[in-house]
């Protein structure tokens, strides 16, 4: 069996090898069979290696890169431009068979760019979809797309994000039989915009996937589908913002107010409170689901979260470590010539 081989933008993100060298390190510890490309500069690497054993260091190469795309960078400028650079050298390292997936942290627009003009989306896939799996109450995983590759999708498009989503649900989060549902306005079958309508009617006539109909945002977190298909500028607005009140609600749990007096019991109650609330509500903590899978190209490739700490980045490379294994790349392609129409 061929060896498991990441590549690793390591110079992408907000904070670059400073997080990824050592979320690198800590992936290499949960998995002793991992190897690692780590691409960058490596006069900037080498240092950050320095704490690393002797299991690590054997399982850790430097691929030098010239250049980063910057994260505020124009995508065709920054496509253009890209020679070089350690996002597209990664993605290269895939194409040549070097590597089985790559992990980037950097501009999202340039790397769905570049990673259709070097990988090639499969056949039946207009564009590539950002894909997540978010926990819902029901102690379930639901799995959500598009977030943000495509701001505008027609009808097909969103078909197509459908079978993606069906087969994650069934690789990654183990559902048979996943029920999938698109995220509109209400969940009359006459609301919601043409494309959204003219998707349902074909999802309805589609009897390899199990459509449920509508679902709105309230229902994200929910537990009532196991996917949930939308365009990706919905998507990403939806996903921003329930990140943002999930965060504050965890801030506020962890901050305890010292202002004032308080009887002793009633600060005691506070603390027991506290406890139990993030015991309760910790799973819903963003970095614990961190790294959005890019579906319908001929190879993984997981985008991380640019403000991703070290924790959050290595829970990203885990993300492409179980698309690897569970060949979710091979079995999209299965499915989508099953289902989709040939294109003439």
């Amino acid at each position: 069996m061929k060896r498991l081989t990441l590549a690793l933008d390591v110079m992408g993100g907000d904070f670059g090898p400073s997080v990824t060298v050592p979320a690198s390190l800590q992936a290499l510890t949960s998995n002793p069979e991992l190897h690692l490309l780590l691409v960058g500069d490596p006069d900037i690497i080498t240092p950050l290696l320095a704490q690393a054993d002797a299991s690590q260091q054997s399982r850790i190469s430097i691929i030098g890169a010239e250049s980063v795309i910057a994260s505020d960078a124009r995508v065709s400028q920054a496509i253009r431009a890209s020679r070089g650079s350690s996002m597209r050298v990664a993605l290269e390292l895939i194409k040549n068979g070097e590597a089985q997936a790559c992990v980037s942290a950097g501009n999202t627009g340039a790397l769905m760019g570049l990673a259709k003009l070097v990988l090639k989306p499969l056949d039946g896939i207009e564009r590539p979809a950002l894909m997540t799996v978010l926990p819902n109450q029901q102690r379930g995983k639901t799995v959500v797309l598009d977030l943000g590759a495509n701001v505008e999708c027609d009808s097909r498009m969103l078909v197509q994000f459908a079978v993606m989503g069906s087969v994650m649900a069934e690789q990654v989060v183990g559902v048979e039989n996943p029920r999938v549902a698109l995220l509109n306005i209400g969940e009359e079958e006459s609301k919601g915009l043409d494309n959204i309508r003219e998707a349902a009617s074909i999802l309805k006539k589609t009897p390899t996937i199990n459509y449920i109909g509508y679902l709105e945002g309230n229902d994200l977190l929910t537990g009532k589908t196991d996917v949930m298909v939308c365009d990706g500028f919905v998507g990403n607005v939806t996903l921003k913002t329930m990140e943002g009140v999930i965060r504050m609600f965890l801030s506020l749990l962890k901050s305890s107010d010292e202002s004032g007096k308080k009887a002793w019991w009633l600060k005691w109650l506070g603390k027991i409170l506290q406890k139990k609330l993030a015991k309760r509500f910790g799973h819903l903590n963003p970095d614990q689901y961190n790294g959005a899978c890019l579906l319908g190209l001929r190879g993984i490739v997981i985008k991380s979260h640019g403000g991703a700490n070290q924790r959050a980045f290595a829970v990203a490379i885990e993300q492409a470590v179980q698309a690897v294994q569970r060949q979710v790349a091979q079995k999209i392609a299965v499915r989508l010539e099953a289902v989709l129409p040939k294109s003439d």
